[in-house]
């Protein structure tokens, strides 16, 4: 299955217009005039980036940090290692004069995150400060307001985003729960698995507890299926893994004291 989104080239040239070169954060590039640097200061300056409106809903904010979460814990690419930046709910600029679209999870591979967080370059993902649209976006949908299928949907093809994850949990839009896509020169086109070959990553849905909710989740997966862990989930694993050692451990001792040999003189 696959539809449509190809951008006009009037609306493509806009869109890249301002990303095909990188700009260096706080200083002025040498291809800048000074006139046009003051200019480009002030745009900036005057980008609304944070606007206090809250995330849809209770879910969609736990959600977002499940899959932040368990990226940074569990996940490295094959060939950028952990050179990536995976935010939830940030705006994507993708034009100096274009309002943002927010997905409510991005990942970008291969980037280095600003570390000025606090001037303009590093509140939001500019495509021409990262050199790069983001690889992958996520979208949850709440409702059939947020045009995940149509506006957003043409919006990320025309920015270049690679694959497009969209999770409906109300079936508010799709009659599947699960729709993963991938950019096919200008067109989504879906995929028949979750697997997203060229970011050695998956998704999957997984039907368990997070944060004291237990419903059906938007998980991040190897080729093979297994959930990427979260920090909470590795530790308990850890903890279990040494409770089992001490466990065994204990066993055999208790052995060893019944054959009449002391334990102590192996330690």
């Amino acid at each position: 299955m696959s539809f449509e989104v190809t951008a006009t080239p009037e609306a493509a040239e806009r869109e890249s217009a301002h990303a095909a070169t990188p700009v260096k954060i706080g200083e002025r590039p040498p291809w800048m005039s000074p006139a046009l640097w003051a200019e480009y200061r002030r745009a900036m300056q005057a980008l609304v980036t944070e606007d206090d409106q809250p995330v849809d809903n209770l879910f969609s904010a736990k959600q977002q940090a499940l899959l932040v979460d368990a990226l940074y814990t569990s996940w490295a690419h094959p060939t950028e290692g952990k050179r990536f930046l995976a935010v939830a709910n940030v705006g994507v600029f993708s034009g100096l004069y274009d309002q943002p679209v927010v997905p409510d999870c991005l990942l970008s591979v291969g980037v280095e995150p600003v570390q000025e967080l606090w001037i303009e370059e590093g509140r939001s993902y500019f495509t021409w400060v990262y050199n790069k649209p983001p690889d992958l976006v996520v979208e949850i949908v709440s409702n059939q307001k947020g045009g995940e299928l149509e506006r957003k949907a043409e919006r990320y093809a025309r920015i270049g985003v690679r694959y497009y994850v969209v999770y409906d949990p109300p079936r508010a839009v799709m009659t599947e729960p699960l729709r993963v896509m991938a950019n096919v020169v200008g067109r989504w086109q879906e995929q028949a698995s979750g697997w997203l070959a060229e970011l050695g990553l998956g998704v999957t849905l997984w039907e368990g507890m997070y944060e004291g909710i237990r419903t059906t989740w938007l998980r991040w997966c190897d080729e093979a299926g297994q959930i990427l862990l979260i920090g909470r989930e590795l530790a308990e694993l850890e903890r279990q893994r040494a409770a089992a050692e001490r466990q065994r451990a204990e066993r055999l001792a208790a052995k060893l004291r019944e054959l009449g040999i002391d334990p102590e003189q192996f330690s």
